[in-house]
């Protein structure tokens, strides 16, 4: 993996994920913290940007952020791994850079 983009901005209210997606490589990953989760949701506006990052990206949700925000694993757009604390240490120890949207 080349770079780790994190997104904690909800897609809904800022245009970070949308910027991410823009300029996201095959090979990198994206996770999704914080607010950043709703964009993981079934759905939603953004699902289909989403759904067409993942053909040339990883794409990983926070579950401690998911839980907090009450979207369930059912929710969830199939091709999103849910990680925990230590899946997020491990991503960004794996990779080459990490690069945070605000």
């Amino acid at each position: 993996m080349s770079t780790l983009h994190t997104v904690n901005k909800s897609a809904y209210e800022r245009n970070a994920l949308q910027g991410c997606l823009d300029h996201v490589l095959p090979g990198d990953a994206i996770l999704l913290i914080e607010d950043g989760v709703y964009a993981a949701r079934k759905g939603g506006s953004i699902a289909s940007a989403v759904a067409a990052a993942k053909g040339s990206c990883k794409i990983y949700a926070l579950g401690p952020d998911l839980a907090a925000r009450g979207v369930v694993a059912a929710q969830v757009m199939e091709g999103i791994e849910t990680v925990d604390y230590a899946g997020f240490v491990d991503l960004a120890a794996g990779a080459t850079r990490v690069c945070a949207w605000l």
